[in-house]
């Protein structure tokens, strides 16, 4: 790697330590679980909703669906790609663009757990319609706004985005993604400091093009430190009917095709110094934090999505018969229906626990939030592939087209397209095993790093301190890796089967924290550039997360009604797969063909694979050529 790259490697990794909540202030299942401690507590008893909050839920879920069956048609949404504004200002009405926002504002002040319903309930119907009103105030100006805005900024913006008015969150650009170091978007502070002027360009903004108010994060001067520049970012609330504001390029997409999304450019846009967020340079922190509990609208969105086509995957494993028998009882689509089915009950587990970590003031969500987003959306995604090849050619083919011929219109090819964006929204699926990853690891960095890679500043006398500070808590933890876990778990109604898998979980917990201090010690500094394995490490315990997750809400709705074992069968089914997997990734941490993988991409890369491309028509179709004739060339003075 060169110095230049190197460099920016540290800065970008310096940047990123910055903005992330460096305290566990609040107890966290999952956290807890990566160090080796199963505790059951926090998840048991399952959090039941409460009847008047989910009284209240009914009420906005029933004006929701009465909004939607009148003034919004789906199918021609996703047909024509154009999206009826009407469908948001109707729903402004009823108070569903502002369900997270406290009534003092204007809002609903709704729970969690009413809130992920409702974008539920919006996506099993329209899909493109959850993505709007999740963005508006998942990650959209609320959200930040909430935690780190003034009373005046509050007071000013929080009634308008509660009553009609939509925002965005701006901080991807065409060459940054998940790199802030190279952001290029600037906001300059004018010399008297009362004003900053924006400069750049963002893409793939949801909302952005029809955007009243937008989150824009940009470069604000670097601060100096230890003699080196570290670039700040910072957040600004922008107007879009701000001279300078404008929307260069709509974008088209596979799936969600009623979703308001595109490049939005910044020339010159002057905003007041009292619209900036927080302080100067907090806007990574702003943007973590509100990803935090903001990513709960991509889950909530899909377990509607998967509720909603069980509808599909029970009419047609009953109805469809193939050599005298429904195909349901053919055992290769019996096993696709049972495991979405499954899936379904496990996404929906783990979002009410997200959502009730949420809700709650003494727990931290970061980590139950990152495992529904990463979960949910992969189950999403893979499931509903499962699905369209159980129901054949009819998965294939679109639901107006079967509609056209007088069939049942399946939705399932619509239903393909628009979950698969769920694994890139809001943090990727990488992007979120490294999230998940270096909060797993959160404990041995913290004590070994500063001795591993100590900095040129550190004395020897600190250095010794360290060194005993580390072995002590290594004295103490690592035997605790090999003790029995607890069995007393105080589940009365789980089966057999279930509670085997509940003290697996409890074990496999302990066995998960001690491989990664094995890996950990094995790689040293070098660990980070293992991402398959940390990917592994992830996968582990989101699986035991969610084991844990449907066990303790199989008991809990066996307790409510123990003549019901579905459940309980559920649950099985699930950690029944999800132990499968487990042994997978334990497996592969210790046996793997990675250093091929890097081999073969780095042959790829040099030219070293190019004799492959033979008798193929190997170039752009000839209407795409002059790609570079429409990008938009941006003044150099101002970027």
């Amino acid at each position: 790697m060169s110095k230049e790259n190197t460099a920016a490697k540290d800065t970008t990794m310096q940047l990123a330590e910055e903005a992330r909540e460096a305290e566990w202030k609040f107890p966290s299942f999952t956290a807890e679980m990566f160090r080796g401690n199963f505790c059951w507590n926090l998840l048991h008893p399952y959090p039941v909703q409460d009847a008047q909050d989910k009284k209240i839920g009914d009420a906005v879920l029933e004006k929701t669906r009465a909004v939607l069956e009148a003034n919004l048609d789906p199918i021609e949404v996703d047909r024509t790609g154009v999206y009826p504004k009407k469908v948001l200002e109707e729903l402004a009405k009823i108070g569903v663009m502002g369900m997270k926002t406290s009534p003092e504002y204007g809002g609903l002040g709704l729970s969690f757990a009413n809130y992920a319903r409702i974008v539920g309930f919006v996506a099993s119907y329209c899909q493109s319609t959850a993505a709007w009103v999740s963005a508006h105030q998942s990650i959209g100006v609320p959200e930040p706004l909430k935690t780190f805005g003034t009373p005046e900024q509050k007071k000013k913006y929080l009634p308008r985005l509660a009553t009609g008015e939509i925002s965005a969150f701006a901080l991807t650009e065409p060459e940054v993604g998940s790199d802030p170091a190279k952001m290029s978007t600037t906001a300059t502070p004018s010399a008297d400091g009362r004003t900053y002027k924006i400069n750049g360009r963002k893409l793939w903004i949801t909302n952005g093009p029809d955007a009243d108010i937008i989150l824009v994060m940009a470069k604000t001067p670097p601060k100096v430190k230890d003699g080196k520049e570290i670039p700040q970012i910072s957040a600004f609330i922008v107007e879009t009917k701000t001279p300078g504001f404008s929307v260069s390029k709509r974008c088209d997409f596979m799936g969600l095709r009623g979703l308001s999304n595109g490049e939005l450019l910044f020339e010159d846009v002057e905003v007041p110094a009292e619209n900036l967020i927080g302080q100067t340079g907090q806007g990574l922190k702003i943007a973590l934090t509100t990803l935090n509990t903001g990513r709960i609208g991509v889950p909530a969105a899909g377990v509607g999505g998967m509720k909603n086509n069980l509808r599909d995957a029970k009419k047609w494993i009953t109805e469809r018969v193939q050599w005298g028998r429904p195909v349901g009882e053919h055992q290769v689509i019996a096993k696709k229906v049972a495991n979405y089915t499954a899936d379904t009950f496990a996404m929906e587990s783990i979002l009410t626990i997200a959502c009730s970590f949420a809700d709650r003031k003494n727990a931290d969500v970061r980590l139950e939030a990152a495992a529904a987003k990463y979960f949910c959306t992969e189950r999403a995604w893979a499931d509903s592939d499962d699905l369209l090849q159980a129901v054949g050619g009819r998965g294939f083919e679109s639901a107006t087209s079967m509609y056209r011929r007088g069939e049942y219109p399946y939705m399932v090819e619509r239903a393909l397209r628009d979950s698969r964006v769920g694994r890139i929204f809001e943090g990727s699926t990488e992007i979120m095993q490294l999230i998940m990853a270096r909060e797993a690891m959160d404990t041995h960095l913290r004590l070994m790093m500063p001795i591993l890679m100590p900095k040129k500043k550190d004395k020897e006398k600190s250095m010794i301190s360290r060194v005993l500070t580390a072995v002590k808590f290594y004295a103490a933890w690592y035997p605790k890796t090999w003790m029995p876990a607890s069995v007393d778990f105080n589940v009365s109604h789980l089966g057999t089967d279930n509670r085997g898998h509940l003290a697996f979980a409890a074990k496999s917990c302990k066995r998960l924290a001690r491989k990664m201090f094995h890996t950990m010690a094995k790689y040293g500094p070098k660990l980070e550039y293992q991402q398959i394995i940390l990917g592994n490490f992830v996968e582990i315990g989101v699986d035991l997360f969610v084991m844990s997750a449907c066990l303790a809400r199989a008991e809990a709705l066996l307790a409510i009604n123990p003549g019901d074992p579905t459940p309980d069968g559920l649950a099985d089914l699930f950690c029944q797969g999800a132990r499968e997997r487990i042994a997978r990734n334990f497996a592969a941490i210790g046996k793997n063909h990675n250093k091929l993988f890097d081999k073969t991409a780095r042959k790829l890369m040099d030219g070293q694979l190019d004799w492959m491309v033979t008798d193929v028509y190997a170039d752009l179709p000839p209407a795409y050529r002059n790609y570079a004739e429409n990008q938009y060339q941006p003044p150099a003075k101002k970027l």
